[in-house]
């Protein structure tokens, strides 16, 4: 391998374990697409990313996803937000995640009637108060994205 494909192959290798790092939702088999209208088993899967706990995580439901149940995690309370119409609109956790450690929170749901993009906002907080958005407010931040065929 000559050396300008050795350093692509580094960057890229370097740019998946960075990206594979962020809160993630993928199907439980761990896809990024499913099929519209489709009832889907999900799981958000949340890394701590610094030498410090993860306290609380917070989506917000993609707009059109009807989510329907959780998987109970043990060590973490649940609360949501709905709207006028019973839909559930926001899931907050409650507990922790030591550092080097990651959780996963199933959930299942129906997907959309139409094809289209499920972009995933998650906030994750720290124990000293600071919140990562993983909501495209950054590059350095995006949004989990799912697609739907």
């Amino acid at each position: 391998m000559n050396m300008k494909a050795h350093l692509l192959a580094l960057s890229a290798a370097a740019l998946l374990s960075f990206a594979a790092a962020h809160a993630t939702v993928r199907t439980e088999a761990g896809l990024s697409e499913s099929k519209a209208g489709a009832s889907e088993t999900y799981r958000l899967q949340v890394p701590v990313e610094k030498d410090q706990a993860t306290t609380q995580v917070r989506m917000v439901v993609p707009p059109g996803l009807k989510l329907t149940r959780f998987q109970t995690l043990p060590g973490f309370l649940r609360s949501v937000k709905t709207d006028a119409g019973g839909n559930v609109t926001e899931v907050t956790w409650r507990g922790r995640i030591a550092p080097m450690e990651f959780a996963r929170f199933y959930f299942q749901a129906t997907n959309p009637a139409d094809a289209g993009s499920l972009a995933w906002k998650v906030y994750q907080t720290y124990a000293d108060g600071t919140v990562v958005s993983w909501d495209d407010s950054d590059p350095a931040t995006p949004a989990s994205k799912v697609s739907i065929k």
